[in-house]
């Protein structure tokens, strides 16, 4: 399995690169994790939008789904016109989400079909695996702001397992359901910890993501969602000194082999 950042940066987008979203290839098989601004752009020099198996999205903020509607209208207008439907697959309360997305974006008459002209609509059950070509995704809830869940992504062979955390705080129960990733991809949206409470503190430090990598046993990290005015170089620093696997930032086309 393989996987390409196409983003990375936090929630406004650092210079030059988008916000949370990602490539996974295995086989024949190609799926986005999650589409924030800015990240189609760094898609299409990866793989063809029109033939990718399949979109999840972890959450409804617009960082990790904005590309959505520019995706929407390159399906639907560019002169190459895709063979079928796209896969999307949208947290719970997903099609409501996207209706009313859709309703703000659509010529009159179109805001039924904005969306669904171009994609094939499914809500996934987070209870429940989700089965996308070769790949098996599973996921866990997350604390954040909004309902979010974590991913781990299994392939259908000997590659390692790639973790998610999307958008979290510490408080997130995250352990056992990253056990023995291969590469952990977590958040490290701040440098020190907010004035929020522990519980419901909705991102994580440098400092934690590292903690969580070396407590499910991570082989390597990637520190995502992060602001280019925050002195990463420091976020980077605080993390080696707790895991000691590889630490590296999430850049576009940052490419990792599982």
């Amino acid at each position: 399995m393989r996987l390409v950042v196409l983003g990375g940066a936090g929630a406004g987008g650092n210079t030059g690169q988008g916000c949370s979203g990602y490539l996974l290839q295995h086989g024949q098989t190609r799926v986005i994790l999650d589409l924030g601004p800015g990240t189609l752009q760094h898609l299409r020099r990866h793989a063809d939008f029109r033939d990718l198996d399949g979109l999840v999205i972890s959450h409804l903020h617009v960082d990790h789904t904005l590309d959505l509607v520019a995706l929407r209208y390159a399906l639907a207008f560019n002169p190459i016109a895709p063979k079928r439907p796209l896969p999307l697959w949208m947290p719970p309360n997903g099609k409501a989400f996207l209706q009313r997305v859709g309703e703000a974006f659509a010529d009159p008459g179109q805001d039924q079909s904005f969306f669904s002209e171009v994609f094939q609509i499914n809500e996934y059950d987070p209870a429940e695996p989700l089965n996308v070509g070769s790949l098996s995704l599973r996921f866990s809830p997350t604390v954040h702001y909004i309902p979010c869940w974590a991913i781990r992504v299994s392939a259908n062979d000997q590659s390692g397992d790639l973790g998610y955390t999307a958008d979290t705080g510490p408080a997130a129960e995250l352990d056992g359901f990253f056990s023995d990733v291969a590469v952990l991809v977590a958040e490290s949206n701040l440098i020190d910890p907010s004035d929020e409470p522990f519980s419901c503190r909705g991102h994580l430090t440098g400092s934690e993501a590292a903690a969580l990598a070396s407590r499910a046993r991570a082989r390597r990290l990637l520190l995502t969602h992060w602001w280019e005015e925050r002195d990463m170089d420091l976020c980077c620093r605080r993390a080696r000194k707790i895991f000691r696997g590889p630490v590296e930032l999430a850049r576009p086309g940052l490419t990792v082999e599982l």
